[in-house]
């Protein structure tokens, strides 16, 4: 989940690191570091615990640390607390290598007992340092090049990978090796790029190459070659990145989640009109065919996170369209239950980033059981995507606070638009109803812009409870899959306890924990189920609960049992999550405002989870 940079070319190294890093740091903010080669001079490291800022006031910006070639790294801590000590890059005891990493070597512990006996000491807590020793030790007993040290030490380790290193012995160079974890590799006019994700080098190039699971690169300024596991060159194809290196910048709003909340309608919009033309889904560039998907028998939905309540609500959504079975399952948990798959599943993984590991690994379980897989991703070429039978492409762009707004957004679109082609390719949704539906889903862009307009109510409520404690949110149906992710935007960037409970479990023992002045937030948006959802809110209140009430417009008399009401517009109930979320987006952006914290980075939590 750290980030990683790196560069070689004709330009001062430092910079051009802290700049990139500066477009990571949502991956980590615990510490930094980098290191730098001047010509053939002894490498300099330079290292500082906390944001990004401590050490680029440590080297002036980097200007203070001379030579071309460097390394840098923004950590989120695994193995060791947030320390100078514990930051990357990590060193052989002699300097002979240096190195950053992003992922977990599972065996370190055994790695380091080994070179401990060998010799070598130890000055960090980190895994890190083990594996930067090992390539080390490799390099010096066989007496091989770097890429053979690289490839005996990535069949010695377990666990996950993007390895970026540094020899004495080779000035100007960078070797790269990858196992789970994300990395890309850019060039441009006689100089190369390493990046944990685009927006780090997007400044700088637009031509990138995606390095493959067990494979090993050599960068030297403008060129970069490739190596499989067994040292064998192997081409690879360049890419062209299309984003818009602006839309990776805040654009005058104070944070980037605001920033990428009020994208949230084109977002849409974009993601919609990729696979919609003249009334009609058509996904040929999912690469699934009418036939496919009239064999599926049932859909299993695997994710972590937000991505794991968009499944939920796709849950609903598919069964009552589709009418086939749907399990959601946590990507985490997946593997190792030994779940059931059958001939003529389906495997549907969502993911933002398509490099979260859990999910990465649900996926490969799927494919090694013969089922086949459809993702929903929004990198182009991320490890999900390349390794998915079908992708499903999100056209979000890239989205850097780390709670997820916009992403979420576009998965749930994507979503309604599978239920809705699947429903009508077997038959469950009659053809007026499809184009019903169609046209309702073009319409949210335009409705989630009215429910935006109307922030300044929701900035008002969260500025009374800035001291809250516990938040409970209440729903049914749909409407307790919105609640799992409002309950998610609130806990993730502001700190406070929430809890998200469907609504007849709340005499379940729940109910206990309500007193005076506790905050219970309640989704209505589904008529069958509005008197349901009324009576659990009349419960609560009755207890002392201050009662926020998230309803459709004309529910007025909502307002006799809230002590706060807001509202989105109508529309088709299997949509309303798209509407229904966004109010809670923004109470948890402005809650966490008012605390005074960092909504975009988060404590302890970092944007793409590559690690298990």
């Amino acid at each position: 989940m750290c980030g990683i940079v790196g560069f070689t070319g004709r330009q001062q190294a430092a910079p051009i690191l802290l700049e990139g890093l500066s477009k990571l740091e949502y991956r980590g903010y615990d510490s930094a570091g980098v290191v730098v080669r001047d010509g053939d001079a002894s490498a300099e490291i330079v290292k500082a615990k906390g944001r990004l800022k401590v050490l680029s006031e440590k080297t002036n910006g980097g200007e203070a640390v001379p030579g071309t070639c460097g390394i840098g790294h923004t950590r989120w801590a695994t193995h060791g607390e947030p320390s100078e000590n514990n930051a990357h890059p990590h060193s052989s005891d002699d300097m002979n290598v240096v190195a950053v990493h992003n992922g977990i070597i599972e065996n370190y512990q055994e790695i380091k007992d080994k070179l401990l006996k060998k010799g070598y000491t130890f000055y960090s807590q980190t895994d890190t340092e083990a594996l930067v020793k090992l390539v080390d030790y490799y390099y010096k007993k066989y007496q091989v090049g770097p890429i053979d040290a690289l490839a005996k030490t990535m069949v010695r380790v377990r666990g996950s990978y993007a390895l970026a290193v540094m020899f004495k012995d080779y000035p100007g160079e960078i070797y790269v090796a990858r196992k789970d974890s994300p990395m890309i590799l850019g060039i441009a006019d006689g100089e190369s790029y390493i990046a944990s994700d685009v927006p780090a080098i997007l400044k700088y190039t637009r031509n990138v190459y995606y390095i493959g699971n067990l494979e090993m690169a050599r960068l030297t300024k403008g060129e970069i070659e490739f190596y499989n596991i067994d040292g064998e060159i192997i081409e690879k194809e360049l890419t062209e990145i299309k984003w818009d290196a602006e839309s990776a910048e805040k654009g005058g709003y104070e944070y980037f989640m605001m920033k990428e909340i009020h994208e949230q309608p084109k977002a849409i919009r974009d993601t919609i009109n990729a696979v919609v033309s003249d009334g009609k889904i058509d996904l040929s560039s999912v690469g699934i065919t009418e036939e496919q998907i009239r064999d599926v028998n049932q859909i299993h939905i695997v994710a972590c996170g937000s991505a794991y309540h968009v499944g939920v609500v796709a849950q609903y959504v598919i069964e009552d369209l589709v009418r086939i079975p749907v399990r959601v399952e946590l990507a985490s948990e997946f593997r190792y239950r030994n779940p059931l798959l059958q001939d003529n599943d389906m495997v549907l993984i969502i993911s933002q980033s398509g490099e979260t590991a859990d999910s990465l690994a649900a996926m490969r379980e799927a494919k090694n059981r013969g089922i086949r897989t459809l993702a929903i991703v929004n990198v182009v070429g991320s490890s999900i995507a390349r390794e998915a039978d079908n992708v499903f492409y999100t056209l979000a762009g890239p989205e850097i606070a780390v709670a997820t707004t916009k992403a979420y957004s576009c998965q749930l679109v994507a979503c309604y638009l599978l239920a809705l082609e699947f429903a009508r390719v077997r038959g469950t949704l009659k053809d007026n109803d499809y184009q019903e539906m169609l046209r309702e889903l073009d319409t949210l862009p335009a409705k989630i812009e009215k429910i935006i307009e109307d922030k300044e109510r929701i900035q008002w409520f969260a500025s009374k409870y800035v001291n809250a404690k516990d938040v409970f949110f209440l729903g049914r149906g749909i409407d307790y899959a919105i609640c799992l992710e409002g309950s998610l935007k609130m806990k993730e960037i502001s700190y406070v306890h929430s809890e998200a409970y469907a609504a007849g479990e709340l005499k379940h023992g729940t109910i206990s924990l309500i007193e005076d002045g506790t905050l219970v937030i309640s989704v209505l948006t589904q008529q069958e189920l509005y008197e349901k959802m009324v009576s659990n809110m009349v419960e609560v209140k009755s207890r002392g609960a201050c009662l926020m009430g998230l309803t459709t417009y004309g529910h007025y008399n909502i307002e006799d049992t809230v002590d706060f009401a807001t509202y989105i517009p109508k529309t088709d109930r299997h949509f309303s999550a798209s509407l229904a979320v966004v109010p809670l987006q923004l109470m948890g952006y402005y809650l966490s405002l008012a605390k005074g914290l960092d909504v975009d980075k988060p404590r302890n939590l970092a944007k793409s989870v590559t690690v298990e």
